[in-house]
C-alpha cells in the first residue's frame, strides 16, 4: 500500500478523542484503521494486581511505543498486524490478540501520541482534542467507575497523584505539534465534520489511484 494516510488523534484523558475516533470509524469503517495506544500498555504479569494498580499509566514510559511503530510500519507495507488487547480491569495486558488488516487510513489514538517524535512524524495530519480539565476529570470518574469498575476513591486519588501532573508535564506541551486543534471535543461538530471532509478527500484520492 503506497497511499497510505496516518491521522493522530491527541488530547488529555476523557477529552472527547475516542468520540471523535467512533465517528471517524463509522463514518470510514471500510477505509480506516484505529490503533489507540491504549492497546499498547505494557503487559506487567511480574506484579500482583495491587502493585499494578500503584503504576503510573500516565507516563510515556508505560507504553510499547516501540512495538506501535514497528506495527503501523508494518500496516503501511501492506502486511496484517496481531495487535495487544488490554484489559482495564485487572490493569494488566490480555493473553488477546486482535488481528489488524491494512486499509489507506491509519488514525492512532492515545493521550501522549505526540509526546514521542518517531510516532509523531510518522503521521500526516495531527489532531489535538482541547477540552477543559473540569469536564476531563468528571468524565473520567463516570467512564472509570461505571465501565472499568474502579472505586471512586481510586479514580480521584489517580487523577490527583499522577494524571494531572502528567497531562502538564507531557500532554499540554504536546498540542504545539498538533495541525489541527478540536475544542470541546466531541461536542464540537463543525470541527468533526472539518476532520471528516479532510478524510473523504484522502480516501477518494487513494481510491482513483487504485483504479487507475
Amino acid at each position: 500500500m503506497n497511499n497510505v494516510t496516518i491521522i493522530g488523534v491527541c488530547g488529555g484523558s476523557a477529552s472527547g478523542k475516542t468520540t471523535i475516533v467512533d465517528k471517524l470509524k463509522k463514518q470510514y469503517d471500510n477505509d480506516l484503521v484505529v490503533l489507540g495506544h491504549d492497546f499498547y500498555y505494557k503487559a506487567h504479569n511480574e506484579l500482583s494486581y495491587s502493585q499494578r494498580a500503584e503504576l503510573n499509566y500516565d507516563h510515556p514510559s508505560a507504553f510499547d511505543t516501540d512495538r506501535l511503530i514497528e506495527d503501523i510500519k508494518k500496516l503501511k507495507n501492506g502486511e496484517e498486524i496481531y495487535r495487544p488487547v488490554y484489559d482495564y480491569t485487572i490493569h494488566n495486558r490480555s493473553d488477546e490478540v486482535v488481528l489488524v488488516k491494512p486499509k489507506p487510513v491509519i488514525v492512532v489514538e492515545g493521550i501522549l501520541i505526540l509526546e514521542n517524535k518517531e510516532l509523531r512524524d510518522m503521521m500526516d495530519i495531527k489532531v489535538f482534542v482541547e477540552t477543559d480539565a473540569d469536564e476531563r476529570i468528571l468524565r473520567r470518574i463516570q467512564r472509570d467507575v461505571m465501565k472499568r469498575g474502579r472505586s471512586l476513591e481510586s479514580v480521584i486519588n489517580q487523577y490527583r497523584d499522577t494524571v494531572k501532573i502528567m497531562h502538564d508535564t507531557f500532554i499540554e506541551p504536546s498540542k504545539k505539534y498538533a495541525d489541527i486543534i478540536i475544542p470541546r471535543g466531541g461536542q464540537n461538530i463543525i470541527g468533526i465534520e472539518m476532520l471528516m471532509n479532510t478524510i473523504s478527500r484522502i480516501v477518494k484520492s487513494h481510491n482513483k489511484k487504485i483504479d487507475k
